[in-house]
C-alpha cells in the first residue's frame, strides 16, 4: 500500500500490526482539516464493521448518502453490497470491515485528487494495520490503483487474486458502477463468490507477490 505520509499515533512510536485500536485512529483523525474537503463535508466517514475481520472492503470515497449518515456504503450501492456479501460470499456486513481511501466526500462525487489521497490515506493504512486482515477487496479503480500500485483498469484486474505484502487483494467493480451498468452484475457476483471461497479456504490465498505493469497497454 503506497502511503508516503506516516501517521503519528499518540503512545505508539513504532506500532506493530494490531497494536493500535480503531478508536485511537479515529481519535487521531479528530475533526480533520488537512485538505479542503472539510469545507464541504457533512460528516467524516471513518469506517464500520468488525475490528478483527479477515476481510476489509475498500472503496474510494463517501457519496452523498454516506456523507449524510457518516457510514460507508449506504443507500442503493450499500444495499447491493450487502446482498452480494450475503448471497454470494456467505458473509454479513458485521463479518467484514468497510472503509474508503478518503474519509470525506469530494464535491459532486468526483474522483479523489492525488493530494487528497496523500493526506488522507495514512488513516486507511492504520485501519488496515489495526485489523490486519487476510484479504482486502478493492471496490473500483481508485481503491484498486491505490492498494496495488498499478494503473491497470479494474476490468483487467478483477476475477484474480493478487498479493501485496501480507495481504491477498481481490479487486472488483464498485457497486455504484454496477448500478449504472447492470451488465457488470454477473461479474460482481462471481467476484464475491470467489471472496467466500477464499474465506472458507476452498481457494488458497496466494503465496507470492503479484508483479503488475504500471500502465495500460
Amino acid at each position: 500500500m503506497p502511503m508516503k505520509t506516516v501517521l503519528s499515533i499518540p503512545g505508539h512510536e513504532h506500532p506493530h500490526p494490531r497494536e493500535v485500536s480503531l478508536d485511537e485512529i479515529r481519535l487521531t483523525l479528530g475533526d480533520c482539516r488537512l485538505c479542503p474537503l472539510w469545507e464541504t463535508r457533512t460528516n467524516i466517514v471513518f469506517g464500520v464493521g468488525n475490528p478483527y475481520a479477515r476481510v476489509v472492503l475498500v472503496g474510494e470515497a463517501p457519496g452523498a448518502n454516506e456523507d449524510a449518515q457518516g457510514i460507508p456504503f449506504v443507500g442503493r450501492a450499500g444495499a447491493l453490497l450487502d446482498r452480494v456479501l450475503e448471497d454470494c460470499a456467505g458473509l454479513h456486513r458485521s463479518d467484514v470491515y468497510i472503509a474508503n481511501v478518503l474519509k470525506c466526500r469530494p464535491p459532486n462525487n468526483r474522483d479523489p485528487k492525488p493530494d487528497e489521497v496523500e493526506v488522507c490515506s495514512p488513516y486507511l493504512r492504520e485501519q488496515i494495520r489495526s485489523i490486519w486482515p487476510d484479504i482486502i477487496m478493492t471496490l473500483g479503480n481508485p481503491a484498486t490503483h491505490f492498494i496495488l500500485r498499478t494503473d491497470l483498469g479494474i476490468t483487467r484486474l478483477r476475477g484474480m487474486v493478487h498479493k501485496t505484502g501480507h495481504f491477498a487483494v481481490l479487486p472488483t467493480f464498485h457497486p455504484a458502477a454496477v448500478l449504472r451498468d447492470t451488465h457488470k452484475l454477473a461479474e460482481l457476483e462471481t467476484d464475491f463468490r470467489l471472496l467466500g471461497q477464499l474465506v472458507r479456504g476452498e481457494v488458497p490465498l496466494p503465496a507470492e507477490q503479484s508483479v503488475l505493469n504500471t500502465q495500460e497497454e
